[in-house]
């Protein structure tokens, strides 16, 4: 009697798993690493619309900022910046998030330092390499 019980129970499992957890795979950090496609991204100086987005940046500078590409899952727990938003604050990524044509991510962890600071607005000359040596 108690197989049938466990027969049973394993049966309606089957029955409302779909119901109850449609995409088991979210959010999870598998298959290729996400770094790897991030490397591989198209940068800023590819991508026209951007580059009218990142007035002020220099064609060297442009290639230096990786854009990730639509429908690329974002790292968990790691850094990005959205170029479309106005305020260009730096966010950590959770594992269920994802790029889509409404965004231009770019991750933290390919860009330079001084870079990344003026993409996100910083305006401090010394974290942005124009301190004066006195």
């Amino acid at each position: 009697m108690p197989e049938q019980k466990l027969e049973q129970s394993t049966e309606q499992q089957d029955e409302w798993q779909q119901d109850l957890n449609p995409n088991p795979m979210a959010g999870q950090n598998v298959g290729v690493e996400s770094s790897q496609g991030e490397k591989e991204a198209p940068t800023a100086s590819e991508i026209k619309e951007v580059q009218r987005h990142l007035e002020g940046l220099t064609k060297d500078e442009l290639k230096q900022i990786p854009v990730l590409p639509e429908g690329m899952r974002l790292k968990q727990g790691a850094t990005y910046v959205d170029l479309r938003d106005a305020e260009r604050q730096e966010f950590t990524a959770r594992g269920d998030m994802e790029t889509s044509a409404d965004n231009w991510y770019v991750p933290k962890s390919e860009v330079d330092y001084i870079l990344w600071n003026r993409l996100t607005g910083v305006e401090n000359p010394e974290r942005l390499g124009e301190a004066s040596e006195s």
